[in-house]
């Protein structure tokens, strides 16, 4: 039996870039937690959630240091991503690090 390798560059090829709203959503999906209680762990209403799960909204960095820090998640991974979509949104090519 062989074994394939997976990783980040096969993840893009088949569900497309890492983005704040699918990051947001895969954490609550393993958490197995509706829109509303998860919405309500983050202090927000559930259509807020939807909006930002969704990329019809970007949060600002600290927003998304917040939702890190509440999720206990790591806050640079999450800051980095949200950069990257609002780069991404104002046509921006460039890739974001946080160190």
């Amino acid at each position: 039996m062989t074994t394939k390798r997976y990783g980040t560059k096969e993840l893009e090829k088949e569900i497309g870039g890492l983005t704040f709203g699918k990051l947001l959503e895969s954490q609550r999906k393993c958490e197995e937690m509706s829109q509303k209680d998860f919405a309500a762990l983050l202090g927000i209403s559930a259509s807020s959630l939807c909006d930002l799960e969704k990329g019809r909204k970007i949060p600002s960095a600290s927003r998304a240091m917040e939702i890190a820090t509440i999720l206990g998640v790591s806050e640079g991974l999450w800051v980095e991503v949200a950069l990257q979509d609002q780069f991404y949104e104002q046509g921006i090519d460039l890739k974001v690090s946080v160190v």
